[in-house]
């Protein structure tokens, strides 16, 4: 299939349910191992069409805006392209959770105006008294697709839809502020789907398997859109089978025979702390032959540990495809192909520091080894720019990562401001443009991405940089008892001086006996001794108390904001004369 072939995703779906109509596209396992539901193509189509037809018998009209509010389930699916084939563009949502602040759902509901929700019957019921309790969502109408009769679709009337139409809105979760609606349109998602597949190659014969959640890019590009667009199969489950027990994500695998399966960084270190060797010995990974590792930054170390470890599962290292991407790109900017080695670059860490890049030889110390995030397949352009200047970065220098092509996104909803900052950004000595400006570091080399760290969240001392992933990677390792990706790592201006300061989530089985002092003394000696930094403030909380986004990426800014007013559930006792000089932070 050549990407001109269809002009959106609605045509991709109606050819397939023409020519595939009973091959079975989506199956969802129930504790990620019992298959208890399953969609044909025909099935999708016929619904879809039915959902669509109640949304027009409703009132709406294409270009409006409906809330998907779907657990994990194929409804979420079936929701999806009925809101697409009547022109409504979809906003994917996470059900809110009981005694949870709504705060992000209705600033959402604001921002994109929406006049319904869509979620399926059990949520209603159990969503009721809260909705009727408050202004923001009592206002929407609501729908239970569910409740939708699949013999509704004689009532759809067809809308004039093309590739420059918007098909959903991806709220980023952002670091601080109000949540963005990037605007994404059928052709963008074409294009990106384009770019996935030359570099992973899907066939029809290909299967998935998919844990991660509906309303993050990721899960929805490659885990829902992409099974579609080449016409394999795709075994989803919930994110929560997975976190529960780690295991049942690669047994899905295993048992289905999955070629293709994606996760963050974390999900593989995961399986590396909770699959136990005696569930090891049952597993077949030999089918997997693409792995990706995306949405936060990946560790090689963590690359070659689970490599090592199931190895004997028939787990090839060139599985692993590692990734750069972000909703404002669509989903994908670059990644490593299936079946190419990886690209390893050990760097002089502290040249590092100063945006230089300089190779060493393994005898040298205080090396920072990085991992190749891959090319795209497609049109996608990357610059790597000097963010003061705006102008282009030597080939050794690291800078901010500018990207053009036809997967950058439209915009942020109605926000031509931040738009304008950060998808029309031209350089300034040639005037080439426009570029997403994507507040990412990295550099290339022979063509290949590689990143590291966010722009914004770089800790400046005594003139250096220090990127806060690096400190927080040596934090949680310096004590067992320590939560895993659960520590932030951020500056502050104390008298004059910009300071560093941790916080760090302490494992639950641990809080009872843990000896602070101890853990303390662990993360000051190991950073000084890693990073030649004195930490100001080390602050140990309980777990959950170190903010995250949706998707699981640390929220710093939010962080230091939790610590400065004080908000932090702490296990050591913050000492007195650093509540005084809080007072000084601006």
């Amino acid at each position: 299939m050549r990407k001109d072939s269809f002009s959106t995703l609605i045509s991709v779906l109606h050819y397939r349910s023409l020519y595939s109509p009973d091959r079975v596209a989506y199956t969802f396992l129930k504790d990620g191992k019992t298959k208890v539901d399953s969609l044909t193509y025909r099935d999708i189509d016929r619904r879809a069409r039915a959902v669509a037809a109640q949304l027009q018998l409703l009132g709406l009209k294409a270009g409006d805006r409906a809330l998907l509010l779907y657990p994990p389930c194929l409804e979420f699916i079936v929701a999806f392209f009925g809101c697409l084939y009547a022109g409504i563009i979809a906003v994917p949502v996470y059900p809110p959770e009981q005694n949870r602040s709504m705060s992000r759902l209705e600033a959402i509901v604001a921002d994109a105006e929406a006049s319904i929700a869509l979620t399926n019957n059990n949520t209603l019921l159990s969503l009721e008294e809260r909705i009727i309790k408050n202004p923001c969502l009592v206002k929407l109408q609501w729908l239970a697709t569910d409740n939708v009769e699949p013999d509704m679709e004689s009532a759809f009337i067809e809308q004039n839809l093309s590739g420059d139409t918007l098909a959903f809105f991806q709220y980023t979760s952002g670091s601080t502020g109000l949540p963005k609606g990037v605007m994404v349109s059928h052709k963008n998602l074409l294009d990106n789907s384009t770019d996935l597949d030359l570099g992973w190659k899907h066939t029809t014969e290909s299967i998935m398997v998919s844990w991660l959640p509906f309303f993050h890019d990721m899960g929805l590009i490659y885990g829902v859109i992409q099974p579609l667009y080449k016409g394999f199969s795709c075994y989803l489950m919930s994110p929560m089978s997975f976190l529960r027990r780690p295991i049942r994500w690669l047994e899905a695998i295993s048992n289905f025979k999955a070629s293709h399966s994606a996760a963050p960084n974390f999900a593989y270190e995961l399986c590396l702390r909770k699959i136990t060797p005696e569930q090891r010995s049952t597993l077949d990974l030999s089918s997997w032959r693409m792995a990706l590792n995306g949405a936060e930054p990946v560790r090689p170390k963590i690359l070659q540990q689970f490599y090592e470890t199931f190895k004997p599962c028939g787990f090839e290292l060139t599985a692993f495809c590692p990734g750069y991407g972000l909703a404002e790109a669509t989903l994908k900017v670059t990644a490593v192909r299936r079946d190419a080695p990886l690209t390893f670059s050990k760097l002089q860490a502290d040249t590092l520091l100063q945006n230089r890049v300089l190779e060493v030889n393994s005898s040298i110390q205080k090396a920072q080894v990085l991992v190749g995030c891959g090319f795209s397949e497609i049109d996608t352009n990357i610059v790597i720019v000097h963010p003061e200047s705006l102008t282009k970065c030597a080939s050794d220098e690291v800078g901010e990562i500018w990207v053009s092509g036809s997967t950058v996104a439209q915009g942020y909803w109605r926000k031509p401001q931040e738009t304008q900052q950060t998808f029309h950004a031209y350089l300034a000595d040639t005037n080439e443009g426009p570029f997403l400006r994507t507040g990412d570091l990295g550099f290339l080399k022979n063509g290949e991405l590689f990143v590291t760290g966010r722009l914004k969240d770089v800790i400046i001392i005594w003139g250096r940089n220090h990127f806060p992933q690096d400190i927080e990677l040596t934090v949680e390792q310096s004590h067992i008892a320590l939560r895993t990706g659960c520590g932030a790592a951020f500056g502050l201006e104390i008298e004059g001086e910009e300071r560093l300061v941790i916080v760090q989530e302490v494992e639950r089985s641990y809080l009872q006996t843990l000896n602070t002092e101890e853990v303390i003394g662990n993360i000051r000696q190991a950073v000084m001794a890693q990073h030649n930094l004195p930490i100001y403030s080390v602050i140990l909380a309980k777990p959950g108390n170190v903010p995250k986004t949706s998707s699981g990426k640390i929220q710093r800014r939010e962080c230091r904001n939790k610590f400065i007013n004080g908000s932090l559930q702490v296990v050591n006792q913050v000492d007195e004369s650093l509540k005084l000089q809080k007072a000084l932070v601006t």
